[in-house]
């Protein structure tokens, strides 16, 4: 699935739309040109659990994170490499990280 790069104006009415339903200490930041937010789990294998729900999702989408995991959190971070920016994956990454959460 080929990536649309998003202008900034694009990624600011995306982000405003992600993080509405969000509480304000969970919403997602633009830091360095990527994406990020930090979510924290009960326990290690809630965090396993949800990153493995994830994992398949981004493998249908062939759109990776970066993250990385310590026990009970999981940091994340999009960015599309193949359009050097952030993509209409990233977002599409990142509503299927937020419904796996509900």
């Amino acid at each position: 699935m080929p990536a649309t790069k998003l202008s900034e104006q694009e990624i600011q009415q995306a982000l405003a739309e992600v993080n509405s339903d969000l509480e304000n200490d969970k919403h997602w930041q633009i830091v360095d040109g990527k994406l990020i937010k930090t979510f924290k789990f009960k326990n290690f294998i809630q965090a396993f659990g949800w990153m493995t729900q994830v994992a398949i999702h981004a493998e249908k989408l062939i759109h990776h994170p970066e993250w990385f995991n310590v026990w009970n959190r999981v940091d994340v971070a999009l960015t599309t490499h193949d359009v050097d920016g952030i993509s209409d994956l990233d977002f599409k990454l990142i509503k299927r990280m937020e419904n796996l959460l509900k």
